[in-house]
C-alpha cells in the first residue's frame, strides 16, 4: 500500500500491531478521508493473548516486552483510519494508568506493521482527552504524515472534521462516565 518508512521511529517500536477495535463497542464516524472511532477498551492479559493466539512471533514480543503480571487497563480509544484503505493510522488510547497513542506504520508491500507507542505525560499535559481533540484539529496531518498516511494529509477537510470531533468529544465523555459508574 504505503512505500517503506524513512527516519527512525519514535517511541516504543512494536512489530505487534495494536489489538483491534471491537467492532460492537467503536462508533465510526467518517469525516472526508478519514474515519474517525470512538470506542470503550478494557485490556487485560487474557484479551491481548487471545488476540495474537496463532502467532509465535507475536506472542513472543508480547511476553518479551510485558510488564510482570501482564498488561491490564481501561479507557476511551480515538482511532483514525484511512477511509477508503481502512487502514488505522493512528490510535490514541486514553487509558486510566497509562495513557498513549499509537502511528501504526505500513512498511512495504506486505502492509507490514510497525506500532510506534509514545506515552503520554499526564504530569505536564493533564488529561490526554483535550490533548488529543487539540492534536486532531491542529495536528493531524503532520501525524498522519508520520503514520504513512502522507496521501490523505493532503485532502483533509477541516470543517468536516471538527464538526465530527465535537461529536468524538461528546461520545468520549459519555463513554467515560458510563463506564466509571
Amino acid at each position: 500500500m504505503n512505500g517503506p518508512m524513512i527516519g527512525p521511529m519514535i517511541g516504543k517500536v512494536y512489530t505487534i500491531p495494536p489489538q483491534p477495535p471491537v467492532p460492537e463497542h467503536t462508533h465510526r464516524m467518517p469525516a472526508g478521508n478519514i474515519t474517525i472511532g470512538v470506542e470503550y477498551r478494557r485490556v487485560d492479559p487474557a484479551s491481548l493473548q487471545a488476540t495474537y493466539a496463532g502467532n509465535d512471533a507475536h506472542l513472543a514480543e508480547l511476553f518479551e516486552r510485558w510488564p510482570g503480571g501482564g498488561f491490564t487497563d481501561e479507557g476511551v480509544s480515538i482511532h483514525v483510519w484511512g477511509t477508503d484503505d481502512g487502514h488505522e493510522y493512528l490510535r490514541f488510547d486514553v487509558f486510566d494508568d497509562d495513557p498513549h497513542y499509537h502511528y501504526n506504520h505500513l512498511t512495504g508491500p506486505g502492509d507490514e506493521i510497525v506500532n510506534s507507542v509514545i506515552d503520554f505525560d499526564a504530569v505536564a499535559l493533564g488529561d490526554m482527552l483535550p490533548w488529543v481533540l487539540e492534536c486532531l484539529r491542529t495536528r493531524l496531518a503532520p501525524m498522519l504524515t508520520e503514520a504513512g498516511g502522507a496521501h490523505l494529509a493532503d485532502s483533509l477537510d477541516a470543517v468536516l472534521i471538527g464538526d465530527v470531533l465535537r461529536d468524538v468529544d461528546a461520545m468520549a465523555e459519555r463513554a467515560r462516565a458510563a463506564r466509571r459508574r
